[in-house]
């Protein structure tokens, strides 16, 4: 697994059924590393914490693999990395093979797994849909939230090695399917 892209987005407002809403979601490649904290990424607009950010959801990770699926199904968009909101888009990240707890090396940084996110509306704005909030959930394709265990520095390039391997635990699409049945 390796990053392809390094994403930051900054705060935008726009209108939601008559009402005007704050998101992050609009998330843009960038160049340079970007600094992994504790409870977030250094310069990535979070705007709702109750379901972005801190230590359980620092960091959102989605897989390049799963863009060739979504682009099928949303062939006009103006497709670039940072679509569905993450930070880091990642090679072969799948979530019905890793496991929550999983432990990985990446650039300075170590992570570990946590949870799958769960689509909401903001979703829908950035494909200019609510369809695909159904069909994100109707997926296996969720993403994964990482905790910060070390902070630092992440880029383009660097490679996410397996340091430790979780035992009795639930894949991240099992974690998924059980929240959507729910």
């Amino acid at each position: 697994m390796k990053v392809i892209s390094a994403n930051l987005g900054e705060k935008k407002v726009l209108n939601y059924k008559g009402k005007n809403i704050e998101t992050g979601i609009f998330k843009f490649p960038v160049e340079q590393a970007i600094f992994l904290g504790e409870k977030d990424v250094v310069g990535d607009a979070v705007i709702d914490r109750r379901y972005h950010g801190g230590l359980e959801k620092a960091v959102y990770g989605y897989s390049e693999n799963h863009y060739d699926y979504w682009k099928s199904l949303y062939p006009n968009l103006d497709w670039q990395y940072g679509m569905f909101g993450e930070n880091l888009t990642i090679s072969n990240l799948e979530e019905t093979e890793i496991y929550v707890g999983d432990t990985y090396e990446l650039g300075e940084v170590i992570l570990e797994v946590t949870k799958p996110r769960d689509p909401c509306y903001k979703l829908g704005l950035r494909f200019g849909t609510q369809k695909v909030v159904k069909q994100f959930w109707n997926s296996t394709k969720s993403g994964i939230y990482f905790k910060v265990l070390q902070t630092g520095n992440v880029k383009k390039g660097d490679v996410m090695v397996l340091i430790k391997k979780a035992t009795n635990s639930p894949t991240v699409a099992e974690v998924y399917k059980t929240q959507k049945d729910k």
